[in-house]
């Protein structure tokens, strides 16, 4: 039995008007009580266009109408485009925000007008914060000359279009495939953008003026680890004892990172599970005199796998075996950002256009987003290599 009863939908149209209706439709799919998929394109055309059965039934030639425009002329149709353009918006999103996409989840995403920023950093006042005399002014944080400069923008996008034999025929489940296909396809490019920053693939990375690669070996910091195998609390010790050296550039004082994330590929899943979430540790000295047993420190790190970061590698020219021992250790969120001009949106054509006529498109709704991957602060990201 249909989750949407059209005659009631109907019914509710006439006595509500469209405002509420399409709200409450909207709320409906937005807090997830229905999906995209419980609905037919067809049926809702019937039920919230005017005489909707007379105008889905205009969509055949034989009808004796001559052109869609003609047809739609004088109809109501914004509450029918408004709701269809919320159901496609809906599994466009679902397929963009996938659960394995995980570079967009561990990075910040950071709202911007500009196609690209310079960022000001902000230093301390040297020598004046032990002791306030009574009296005298407070010392100041202002802005210095210190800066980081974020990457430009690019947009991306893609058109849904709804024919009249996907509304007569009621193809609702390929308008949505193909709606599924846009969000999938706009998040993988997203999430191949981020790790490509993440692994330093690209280096994005700019400071007053100055380009630098994310990873450095040696010097103006140190944040990648060679030999470092991904193998108990030992490995993930020596990562954090890099982050431990690494210093602000304009403090001389140590970086304030405290690793929350790890990053493996999938050949290293288990053994990352394992290290990270065992009960208790073993630990023998070399000199083994003496066997400590004790809880393992490591249990609050969020531990995180890609399939797509480890072919990513591959692709930048790393080998198979090197890149399946790759793992990254820090606080993602403060060392990567995605500069977001809009997200995901979704906007339509009226009813009427040209490609009614040359195309037989009803319906066309446009997907895209706009932003760019940066590198906020590469010291707070170690890279270990096995």
């Amino acid at each position: 039995m249909p989750l949407v009863n059209y005659r009631e939908l109907k019914r509710r149209y006439d006595l509500d008007g469209r405002e509420k209706t399409t709200q409450h439709l909207s709320e409906a799919l937005s807090g997830g009580d229905l999906r995209p998929e419980d609905f037919s394109i067809r049926d809702l055309a019937e039920a919230l266009i005017p005489d909707g059965q007379a105008w889905v039934r205009s969509l055949d030639p034989r009808s004796g109408s001559t052109s869609l425009s003609e047809s739609s002329e004088g109809v109501d149709a914004s509450a029918f485009q408004q709701i269809a353009g919320q159901i496609i918006h809906n599994r466009i999103l679902a397929s963009y925000e996938s659960e394995v996409f995980v570079a967009s989840r561990l990075v910040e995403t950071i709202p911007t007008r500009l196609d690209g920023e310079k960022i000001p950093g902000v230093t301390r006042i040297a020598d004046q914060l032990d002791e306030v005399a009574p009296g005298m002014p407070f010392p100041s944080l202002g802005f210095d000359e210190e800066y980081i400069e974020t990457p430009s923008t690019m947009k991306h996008g893609f058109i849904v279009p709804v024919t009249r034999e996907a509304i007569f025929f009621d193809r609702t489940n390929l308008i949505l495939s193909r709606a599924a296909e846009v969000g999938e396809v706009l998040g993988l490019n997203k999430e191949k953008r981020l790790l490509d920053v993440i692994l330093g693939v690209t280096n994005p990375y700019k400071q007053a003026g100055v380009s630098y690669d994310t990873y450095q070996a040696a010097g103006p910091w140190v944040n990648v680890l060679t030999g470092n195998e991904l193998v108990d609390w030992t490995s993930v010790d020596r990562a954090e004892q890099v982050l431990a050296e690494i210093l602000d550039p304009a403090t001389g004082e140590p970086v304030l990172v405290k690793s929350t994330t790890a990053l493996v590929m999938p050949a290293y899943r288990h053994a990352a599970h394992r290290t990270f979430n065992a009960a208790e540790i073993n630990y023998t000295p070399a000199s083994g005199s003496t066997t400590t047993i004790a809880a393992n420190p490591l249990g609050n790190y969020r531990v995180e796998e890609s399939r797509l970061a480890y072919r990513r590698a591959i692709a930048s020219g790393l080998g198979a075996a090197d890149a399946k021992k790759l793992w990254f250790l820090g606080d993602f969120k403060r060392a990567f950002a995605y500069m977001e001009n809009w997200p995901i949106t979704v906007t339509q054509a009226p009813l009427g256009s040209e490609a009614d006529f040359t195309n037989d498109i009803v319906l066309r709704f446009k997907a895209s987003e706009r932003g760019a991957a940066a590198v906020l602060n590469p010291r707070f990201v170690v890279k270990c290599f096995g």
